[in-house]
């Protein structure tokens, strides 16, 4: 039944000429979107906020480092004032998706086409913006934590670099793994809140090696749609096939990340989704905007294991 309107005032609802409605749709697209990505699960998104366009920005302010100084019984004390310069996170990233819907098609459907459309959307948006996200990372790792001599304290640390990458095997995968959690230690990252994104056949062989029943552990069910494998030391490890990929010789190298989500900040929203008359044809325009930002807050938090399949 159609919600009560003043007589003669047009009805939207989803029993009248359109069966859209757009902040309903809007809504059900996000909570779709951020099941589906990777990015959400790798990255914090508490800078959020109020995005209604692509250029807007939001605000980081930063936590100052306090100075610790030496006490002895009469020392006078230094005092500092806590300033730390703020942020910015722009949205300047966007992608829009815009379709008819045939006005026979609509009434003569027997499937419920919002439905549909948002499962569609929400995973071909998935790969843009998981696409877009895992290329960004790689660029801003910091210095200490990629290359053949990582390590911010040992520098001796080998995870792999450009004309060299590491050879990733089913007996040394895990040690791979350790060493990169060894790089984020020196680095004084929190252990809770770790990611790993490796490729599909990386997953594969930690799958088909000795750990696959001792250090997978932590989900008891089933991988969830953003990848999501289970744990190995720390690591909360996600499968994607959108990383970053180079020719190395006769073999393919992937541009593995890890981290932890305070290293990367991600902001979304669905901005706009609106229903139009189509007027050339019978039937409706269905279109909408998604704007996000990305911004590394926290650059040694985040790292690079660049590794060919041995």
């Amino acid at each position: 039944m159609p919600f009560p309107r003043v007589a003669g005032h047009p009805d939207y609802s989803s029993t009248g000429t359109n069966n859209f409605i757009p902040e309903i749709w809007s809504g059900k697209l996000q909570v779709k979107l951020y099941d589906a990505l990777v990015a959400a699960a790798i990255t914090n998104t508490e800078y959020e906020g109020e995005i209604k366009n692509q250029g807007d920005k939001v605000i980081i302010r930063t936590i100052p480092t306090m100075t610790i100084n030496a006490y002895r019984k009469g020392t006078t004390l230094t005092y500092e004032r806590g300033e730390s310069p703020s942020i910015e996170l722009l949205i300047d990233q966007g992608y829009y998706w815009a379709l008819t819907i045939d006005q026979v098609d609509k009434y003569q459907a027997d499937i419920n086409l919002m439905e549909m459309f948002s499962n569609d959307a929400s995973e071909q948006l998935k790969k843009e913006i998981d696409t877009n996200i895992l290329t960004y990372i790689p660029t801003v790792v910091h210095a200490s934590n990629t290359g053949a001599s990582a390590g911010a304290i040992s520098g001796n640390i080998n995870i792999g670099v450009a004309g060299a990458p590491v050879t990733l095997t089913k007996t040394n995968i895990l040690e791979l793994i350790v060493d990169c959690g060894t790089v984020l230690d020196e680095q004084n990252v929190p252990e809770t809140g770790r990611y790993l994104v490796i490729p599909p056949w990386a997953a594969g062989m930690i799958k088909k090696s000795d750990l696959k029943d001792a250090s997978l552990t932590g989900d008891g069910t089933s991988p969830v749609r953003n990848g999501r494998l289970g744990m190995i030391d720390r690591f909360t490890l996600y499968n994607s096939n959108l990383l970053v990929t180079a020719t190395e010789g006769a073999n393919t190298a992937s541009n593995m990340i890890f981290g932890h989500q305070m290293g990367t900040t991600f902001a979304n929203q669905i901005t706009s989704t609106e229903t139009l008359r189509a007027e050339s044809t019978f039937g409706d325009l269905v279109r909408g905007l998604s704007v996000f930002g990305r911004l590394a807050v926290k650059p040694e938090a985040i790292g690079l294991l660049y590794a060919v399949k041995g």
